[in-house]
């Protein structure tokens, strides 16, 4: 009885050990991935082929239209733009941004993820036969979103990250906001699932038409 009881309490060691291990793991990525939001944009000057925008803020909307008209690239391209949603009312989002821009601004209706967003912008850059982006997200998305980018553009386009940064989760701050804490986090996990997801999911087709 005593042995067993032993044995118990060996595998009960065990088992808090690794989760305290996994625990300190989990926390010593977010404390990594935290530190990478900060980063700032690196090369703010260089044009580019195309600026692409990912939707869910319209921060990185009015970022996306300042840069098309300061002439960093030849076209924007927002990907991620409900169905139904014109660029009448992106416009409207920014109304700031002279209507001349519309000419070169290209609306994507059929990402709803990052990875879909990846997909929709290889699909598009290659039928435009573009080789640089300028990538436009929320600095807390940059990392996810280059990762999935990297995965699935050819590696010959290339890509300069410009994050900006929306208030809930601005640099040095988010911490101290519960609203903020909480967007890290859940990008912490997404960004995870996307790390491990080629495992398990097959990789998405990009488009073989020109």
């Amino acid at each position: 009885m005593r042995r067993l009881i032993r044995r118990l309490l060996r595998s009960l060691a065990q088992a808090i050990g690794a989760v305290v291990l996994l625990t300190a793991i989990w926390a010593g990525g977010l404390a990594w991935f935290a530190a990478g939001i900060d980063t700032p944009i690196e090369d703010a000057t260089s044009p580019t082929d195309a600026i692409v925008v990912l939707t869910g803020g319209s921060q990185r909307i009015d970022e996306g239209f300042r840069l098309l008209v300061d002439g960093k690239a030849k076209k924007l391209f927002v990907s991620g733009v409900h169905e139904g949603v014109d660029m009448s009312e992106v416009l409207k989002t920014s109304p700031q941004t002279p209507h001349w821009v519309e000419c070169c601004v290209v609306l994507g209706h059929s990402a709803d993820s990052t990875a879909g967003n990846a997909l929709e912008t290889a699909d598009w850059l290659r039928a435009e036969h573009y080789s640089s982006i300028r990538l436009v997200t929320a600095g807390y998305h940059m990392r996810r979103s280059l990762l999935e980018f990297r995965r699935l553009l050819p590696p010959d386009i290339t890509i300069i990250p410009h994050p900006v940064f929306p208030e809930a989760v601005a640099p040095g701050r988010f911490w101290f906001s519960r609203a903020g804490a909480g967007v890290i986090v859940v990008e912490y996990v997404k960004y995870l699932g996307a790390l491990v997801r080629p495992y398990f999911v097959p990789k998405p087709t990009v488009s073989s038409s020109p």
